[in-house]
């Protein structure tokens, strides 16, 4: 994701130094959209930071490594599908050194990111969102400031829970309908004039797994990291949502059977295991 956010950055105009933890993808970058590779303590010192890291854990160890190289005036503009706890905490640490903290999580995929049209969801500040928006709008459509510091990660965890709710739901009654002898290219024709149709049932599922294509874009130990995180802002607000919850114990599961590795629409394997047909 970061790579093709960065070079749309890039064509905008901006000034793009970049980082990264295998500095040969920074030259890569580099020689590919321009910019230029650097070290870590040189990028800190930018007047608008970037994260985009698998865990707010990593964002958490980014922000403790580069703290003293930090711009009074910054802001950091994380990313990450995180979780709020953590970025309030992070918030509170790049406080001190006088640098504002957005969580800004994305929505859109690879291919959002290489067309420059992802939904950005923003926590923060509205002073700072409104600093950084322009840039944020090189690299997305949609920009919405969603509330305070957290806000944003919260609602990628829940919209990315529903997301899972959805491709298992669609993966169960396909593969029930496949044994009842439906095509399930005829199934998701009429499901997607009608209305049981999600973007599981209108792209994810024929693209990935009618074709058994399973490009991997979004791993499935990731959709299930997030999934938890969704438990976490469930726990905050007492809610008991018994459906999201074992939405949570079956990806874990997916997980585990089919693999952390595997793009995430391969849960879906686990389903056609279970009944023993596949969903094509």
């Amino acid at each position: 994701m970061g790579h093709p956010m960065a070079c749309n950055l890039s064509k905008a105009g901006y000034e793009v130094k970049v980082w990264n933890r295998t500095a040969s993808r920074a030259e890569e970058f580099a020689a590919a959209c321009g910019g230029e590779a650097v070290g870590l303590e040189e990028a800190a010192g930018a007047a608008v930071i970037f994260s985009c890291m698998p865990t707010s854990s990593e964002v958490e160890e980014l922000v403790s490594r580069t703290f003293e190289h930090l711009s009074r005036g910054a802001v950091w503009v994380d990313c990450t599908s995180g979780d709020p706890q953590t970025s309030r905490r992070i918030a509170s640490r790049l406080a001190e050194a006088g640098v504002e903290f957005l969580d800004a999580p994305v929505s859109g995929g690879t291919d959002g990111a290489a067309a420059g049209t992802l939904t950005f969801m923003v926590g923060g500040s509205e002073a700072a969102f409104e600093q950084v928006k322009p840039v944020l709008e090189a690299m997305g459509k949609k920009i919405v400031h969603v509330g305070p510091v957290g806000s944003g990660h919260a609602l990628k965890a829940v919209n990315n829970t529903l997301l899972a709710v959805n491709l298992w739901a669609a993966g169960e009654g396909l593969a029930a309908l496949v044994k009842q002898g439906v095509d399930p290219r005829v199934a998701l024709e009429v499901i997607n004039a009608s209305s049981g149709r999600s973007n599981a049932t209108e792209n994810l599922i024929p693209q990935r797994v009618v074709t058994r294509a399973w490009p991997n874009t979004f791993k499935l130990g990731l959709l299930a990291k997030d999934v938890g995180i969704g438990m976490k802002v469930l726990d905050g607000a007492d809610l008991p949502a018994p459906l999201l919850r074992l939405t949570h114990e079956v990806y874990q599961m997916a997980r585990r059977e089919v693999g952390p590795d595997a793009d995430h629409a391969e849960a879906l394997k686990l389903i056609e295991r279970w009944a023993g047909v596949e969903i094509a």
